[in-house]
């Protein structure tokens, strides 16, 4: 199944569930929406209906006075009512009125007289001064038997005489319910009809981006020239941006010319120093003068073979796509090989190092190429500490990684020097010389970190001296 497919089967099954849910709320709510307002409606007309018997009531003619009258007139009427498409032919209702006792004193269909209705839910919360009112099915199998009354109660001189009941069948309500439901359906089959064809049309606009941008890919793969693909959003065009930057760097000549362009720069001035120094040599100075300029020849020397070798590494672990030669390793091992591998340093400047290991989780990575880059942090450590100073390294825990951390207790970076510490042959002047390093230490120290899933980074200590961190994915 490709991806224009899974695309729209996914965006109609979202829409699909959204709209059944959304159908089938207005659907169970249609019936009982049209119940309560009937119910509404049937309140207004029974405390009417029960002010108009009050005289009739109290004088004891209800059952053959001008009300019966009126209300068997209005039952033999034919409204021939047309309800928004549903034609209404009879008066559909009932009417009894009950002493106040609850005992039937007038029926409209003259069924019930002489009943005692008092425990019905109707009347009997209306004798209590409540409202009442009862749904009662006719046939007790039968849902569509269901019958609605509402009661009113009758004063007379401020007195409670009796209660008056209006029924009204809920078939004659059906219809209603019925056209309701069936529009609900119409409606929600046109919005999924609907949702299909927006459903398709952008599966599809998205299946022409996605398959210029594969044309694309292939074009570059055969080696052939194509142009990159625009239009289709503001996201595919940045993802075509980003294979054509890929495609740049793959092929090597971004690549290279920047790594020429750094070399040479950073190659000149020991360059210079170098060709200064021989030319001085060629004219025989003194001896002083000679051992001077032979020590400065040898000291450039060693500056370039330096710049040469960390920028190998360098590009050899930015080509890199994963770790070589992976392997499990205690960080209390890491940190104590590279002290003993940096001992003659710390005790030529009589720095005391200490480590701390809050860790039981192991690394998992290259190990020449972790060990390299504490080593440059423990260099750069050894080279800004001041003489008789202390270094500590630590290992601890964070969430799923370990942080490694170097600190010393030197100066600390300049604030305006702490967002380019990591960049290539960036670099800050030796506190103990005034020189600067290659500047690739620290860079080389990022690039290990982001191969094996982590970062570096520096800051200043709020106690004084510089913190350097890499943080690594545990094993």
């Amino acid at each position: 199944m490709n991806i224009s497919v899974r695309l729209f089967f996914g965006y109609f099954l979202v829409v699909g569930l959204a709209a059944w849910f959304v159908l089938n709320t207005v659907n169970r709510e249609t019936e009982p929406g049209i119940r309560q307002a009937t119910e509404e409606t049937l309140v207004d007309t029974a405390h009417v209906l029960a002010e108009m018997a009050a005289l009739e009531l109290s004088a004891g003619r209800i059952a053959h006075g001008p009300f019966a009258d009126a209300v068997r007139a209005a039952i033999r009427r034919s409204p021939q009512a047309d309800i928004s498409g549903v034609h209404k032919e009879s008066i559909d209702f009932r009417i009894y009125v009950t002493d106040a006792r609850g005992i039937v004193v007038y029926d409209s269909k003259q069924a019930a007289i002489g009943e005692d209705f008092s425990q019905w839910r109707d009347i009997a919360r209306v004798l209590r001064g409540e409202y009442g009112a009862r749904q009662t099915r006719e046939d007790p199998y039968d849902p569509a038997s269901t019958v609605m009354h509402v009661a009113a109660p009758i004063f007379w001189q401020g007195e409670l005489i009796g209660v008056l009941s209006l029924a009204k069948p809920m078939a004659s309500v059906a219809p209603y319910v019925e056209r309701a439901a069936r529009r609900v359906k119409e409606s929600g089959l046109l919005l999924l009809a609907a949702s299909a064809a927006i459903g398709l049309f952008f599966t599809g606009w998205l299946s022409w981006s996605i398959h210029r941008l594969r044309a694309y890919a292939r074009a570059v793969s055969e080696g052939r020239k194509a142009e990159v693909p625009t239009g289709g959003g503001r996201q595919l065009s940045e993802l075509a941006q980003a294979l054509a930057a890929m495609r740049e760097k793959l092929e090597g000549k971004q690549y290279v010319e920047h790594y020429v362009q750094n070399l040479a720069h950073e190659m000149k001035s020991p360059l210079t120093a170098v060709i200064g120094a021989a030319e001085i040599l060629e004219g025989d100075p003194p001896e002083a003068d000679r051992r001077r300029f032979a020590d400065s020849i040898h000291e450039q020397s060693r500056r370039l073979q330096a710049i040469i070798d960390r920028m190998l590494m360098l590009a050899r672990v930015e080509q890199l796509q994963s770790p070589e030669g992976i392997t499990t390793i205690a960080p209390p091992t890491l940190l104590d090989t590279c002290v003993e591998l940096r001992r003659q340093a710390l005790q030529a400047r009589q720095l005391d190092c200490r480590i701390a290991v809050d860790t039981q989780a192991q690394l998992r990575g290259d190990a020449f190429l972790l060990q390299q880059a504490v080593l440059n942090l423990l260099d750069n450590a050894i080279e800004f500490s001041p003489e008789g100073g202390l270094i500590e390294l630590s290992a601890t825990d964070a969430d799923d990684d370990i942080v490694l951390t170097v600190r010393d207790r030197g100066q600390g970076a300049p604030d305006y020097a702490l967002p380019q510490l990591f960049d290539r042959f960036y670099s800050l002047p030796r506190p103990a010389t005034g020189r600067k390093s290659t500047g690739l230490g620290l860079a080389l120290v990022r690039e290990v970190a982001r191969l094996h899933g982590g970062d570096a980074g520096f800051e200043n200590h709020a106690a004084g001296g510089g913190l350097a961190v890499l943080r690594l994915p545990a094993a």
